[in-house]
């Protein structure tokens, strides 16, 4: 068994085959590494939860119709087993040799006949090329103008990724703190009211740089301290304690 021809007769019969959509060929590139594992001996068992948990399929409904349509469409023979203790049989085709069962070209019957030569599908980099080749340097200008836009969007998604922010651990922040012989609980005090608000800068915008925040935030524990405000004394009344009421103001 070769591993590389028999995947591309696959997917020359998967491009010919509209009938199949993504969950299709999920599992049945599934089950051809099961297959692969066994050293592609016939039949191979299936557990049903493996299987689902390799292709990604999470309703048994959708399992078990895929199944039942790769075994009517010809991609493979499934025979289910109803013990629990014991797993169902799945027979794969050798789709690179000529002896596979043959795969049912007419959707609307389900027989078994000569199988018919079926066309590769289109590979979309060779018409890229041969058209560049007809057509001359233009095609080729054009091209080569496609993947340099592709390459600037690449770029600009990547440098996206670099400037999303990643709130820091507690002890990250104590460090920093640290390193600017800043006491522990300054760090506590500056990672609790960010934490708590969402690592927002003014209970609004999204901050970018919580080294930067940190150093305001030593900034102005330095001004606090250095002078703290003096709250502003009561005021009393200048009155004595005989007055007589009975006077007019």
């Amino acid at each position: 068994m070769n591993y590389i021809r028999h995947l591309a007769g696959f997917f020359d019969r998967v491009a010919a085959d509209e009938r199949l959509n993504p969950t299709h060929i999920s599992m049945y590139v599934s089950l051809f590494q099961f297959w692969n594992a066994s050293r592609f001996k016939n039949p191979i068992s299936i557990s049903r939860n493996e299987l689902m948990r390799v292709s990604k399929i999470s309703a048994k409904a959708t399992y078990h119709k895929c199944m039942k349509e790769l075994n009517d469409f010809g991609y493979l023979k499934y025979k289910p087993s109803f013990n629990p203790f014991k797993g169902s049989l799945v027979y794969l085709f050798n789709f690179q040799t000529s002896n596979e069962q043959p795969l049912s070209t007419n959707h609307t019957k389900k027989g078994t006949g000569s199988e018919q030569a079926q066309e590769p599908y289109i590979n979309g980099s060779n018409i890229i090329n041969q058209t560049s080749l007809n057509l001359g340097k233009p095609a080729q200008k054009k091209e080569v103008q496609k993947m340099n836009g592709q390459g600037k969007k690449e770029k600009s998604s990547a440098k996206k990724e670099r400037n999303v922010f990643s709130a820091p651990q507690l002890v990250q922040v104590q460090e920093y703190f640290a390193s600017q012989k800043f006491p522990p609980v300054e760090a506590s005090k500056f990672y609790n009211y960010f934490q708590s608000n969402g690592w927002l800068v003014g209970g609004r915008t999204k901050m970018k740089d919580w080294q930067a925040a940190a150093r305001n935030w030593m900034l102005n524990t330095n001004k606090f301290a250095k002078g703290k405000p003096v709250k502003p004394k009561a005021k009393h009344l200048h009155a004595t304690t005989n007055k007589n009421y009975s006077e007019p103001l």
